[in-house]
C-alpha cells in the first residue's frame, strides 16, 4: 500500500507530500492520519528539522475533503481529528511553507490556511465551497481565513464560494506570492534554506510570539512579547564570532 504523505529531510529542510495524485490529493482520514503521524514527529525533531513544507504531488495541492472516502466507511479517530491536526500544524515550532498548484478548495485551504503562509502558482485555485454542500466550516476557515485576508474579503469568499485565482490571491493577502507552476517549489525551497540561515531558536521564537500574541490586544501582546521572549540564543556567540571574521 502507497503511502498517503511523502516526508525528505534535507539539511534541516523537511518536504511532506500529499500523495494521492489520482484523486488530486483528496484529504481522506487516512491521509490526515499519515499526516498527523508526521507533524506529531516535527513537532520533537526541532533540532534537526528548522522549516517544512508542506505541497501536493501532482497537478493539485488537493481538492478538498474526501467524501467518497467517508462514504466508503472510512473514518478518523475521533470526531474533531481533522480539525485538531490542523492546530497541530499551527503549533508546530518550526515555519510551514505551503505550496499550492491547482485545486485548493475548503477543507484544503483551511489546511494551507493552517501553515505559516502560502506561495501560489499560477493556476492555483482557491475557493470555500461549504455552501455549495449545505455544510458549515469545522477545521478552521470561519477564524483562520478572516486572519488572513480580512473580515469583509474571507465573509465575500464564503458567501459566494467563487474561485480565486493565484495571482488574487496574492493581491488580497491570502498568498505572499504567485509564481509560474514550473517555479512554484524552487521558489519555496530557496525561500526555507533563506530561513534556515538564521538562527532557528530565533525562527521558533518568532512563530510562537506572532501566533500567541494574536489572541490579545495590541496593548497585552505588547507585555506578552516582553514576558515571554526567549531571549537569546545557544548559537548567539558563534554568530557573533562569524560576524566579526567576516563569516
Amino acid at each position: 500500500m502507497s503511502q498517503l504523505v511523502l516526508r525528505e529531510d534535507d539539511q534541516g529542510l523537511c518536504i511532506l507530500s500529499l500523495n494521492r495524485p489520482d484523486t488530486l490529493n483528496a484529504l481522506s482520514p487516512n491521509l490526515f492520519i499519515e499526516l498527523r503521524t508526521h507533524i506529531d514527529a516535527l513537532a520533537n525533531q526541532t533540532e534537526s528539522i528548522g522549516c517544512v513544507i508542506l505541497c501536493g504531488k501532482g497537478r493539485s495541492f488537493s481538492a478538498g475533503n474526501d467524501l467518497k472516502a467517508i462514504q466508503s466507511g472510512e473514518v478518523a479517530p475521533s470526531r474533531h481529528f481533522q480539525a485538531e491536526t490542523l492546530e497541530a500544524i499551527e503549533r508546530l515550532p518550526q515555519p510551514v511553507i505551503a505550496t499550492v498548484q491547482g485545486h485548493c478548495y475548503t477543507g484544503s485551504l483551511e489546511l494551507a490556511l493552517a501553515c505559516d503562509f502560502i506561495i501560489a502558482a499560477d493556476n492555483a485555485r482557491f475557493a470555500d465551497t461549504h455552501g455549495k454542500w449545505a455544510m458549515s466550516p469545522t477545521w478552521g476557515m470561519s477564524q483562520r481565513l478572516p486572519r488572513r485576508v480580512g473580515i469583509g474579503r474571507a465573509k465575500e469568499m464564503m458567501y459566494s464560494g467563487r474561485v480565486v485565482s493565484g495571482q488574487e490571491a496574492t493581491q488580497i493577502g491570502l498568498a505572499v506570492s504567485c509564481v509560474p507552476e514550473a517555479e512554484l517549489m524552487p521558489t519555496a525551497i530557496a525561500m526555507a534554506h533563506r530561513f534556515l540561515e538564521n538562527s532557528w531558536f530565533t525562527l521558533r521564537a518568532d512563530k510562537m510570539l506572532v501566533n500567541r500574541g494574536l489572541d490579545y490586544t495590541l496593548s497585552d501582546g505588547l507585555e506578552f512579547e516582553r514576558a515571554n521572549s526567549p531571549g537569546r540564543g545557544p548559537d548567539l556567540e558563534e554568530r557573533l564570532k562569524a560576524f566579526s571574521k567576516g563569516g
